[in-house]
């Protein structure tokens, strides 16, 4: 029997998973592996909390950005499920090349949730913004502040925000001044230091953060939609425990846990 941290890593994952294949351990249940966005933390561990409550064997969960989660996924990593923080990094997956049928199990992809793009501050900052057309962010972060946010070419979270302030006529004036993170929790937690006097983040992140405040938030209209899917992963070594999961995360029950958390369910 083995015991991996809530957050494992992808090497924690490997090793917990080529464990569970050994014969002494084949007659252990292991519970689906399941890959979720950073922003994920919190709302998942409820979530998988709950389903183990209810008499199954607690999910594997690890986080990170979706980029990455998404390449370790055509680069063989064992997993059941992928929460994507856009849809993006899930068509990628989807469409990507090395597994014959592909790397999703046909008729699991659906969305999961829904977020909101925040414009936050160190909680005790006395800086007010009102988001819209040409509104001075630049002049928000000072002399030398850098605005903090996920690395645009890459994490879902970066992305938005760099089309938010592309819309917003704002983008040309704070691209040089960008403290791209490798997640949006790397980029909550410089804000959250004081080692950036502003950031975007997702509002579920700033909610679960108190060294932080939201500012505002950006209009629903500068950005494309941002939703999360879910899909379950083929050649799965969990199928009916990650499918029952998968269930479980859509069902009524589940979408009020990550409701609890401030996501959009609808």
């Amino acid at each position: 029997m083995f015991a991996i941290p809530r957050r494992a890593t992808l090497g924690a994952i490997v090793a917990a998973v080529a464990l569970s294949l050994a014969p002494a351990a084949a007659a252990q249940p292991r519970g689906p592996v399941v890959l979720a966005a950073a922003s994920m933390q919190e709302s998942l561990n409820k979530a998988a909390d709950a389903w183990a409550a209810r008499g199954h064997v607690r999910p594997v969960l690890s986080f990170a950005a979706s980029s990455a989660l998404a390449r370790q996924i055509v680069n063989g990593a064992p997993a059941d499920l992928f929460i994507s923080a856009d849809e993006e990094w899930m068509d990628y997956v989807a469409t990507a090349p090395g597994r014959p049928g592909g790397w999703l199990r046909a008729g699991t992809r659906a969305t999961l949730v829904t977020n909101r793009l925040a414009l936050i501050a160190p909680a005790g900052s006395k800086v007010t913004m009102t988001i819209r057309p040409g509104f001075p962010l630049a002049a928000g972060l000072g002399a030398d502040g850098r605005l903090a946010l996920g690395q645009p070419g890459a994490v879902p979270a970066g992305k938005y925000a760099q089309e938010a302030l592309t819309r917003l006529r704002v983008w040309p004036s704070v691209a040089g001044r960008v403290a791209g993170a490798e997640s949006v929790r790397a980029a909550l937690a410089l804000v959250a230091r004081g080692e950036a006097p502003l950031g975007i983040v997702y509002a579920t992140d700033a909610r679960v953060e108190p060294k932080v405040r939201i500012i505002a938030l950006f209009p629903a209209g500068s950005h494309k939609p941002i939703t999360y899917p879910v899909a379950a992963l083929s050649g799965a070594g969990a199928g009916a425990q990650a499918e029952g999961f998968r269930r479980f995360l859509l069902s009524r029950d589940g979408r009020a846990i990550f409701a609890g958390y401030g996501f959009g369910t609808k």
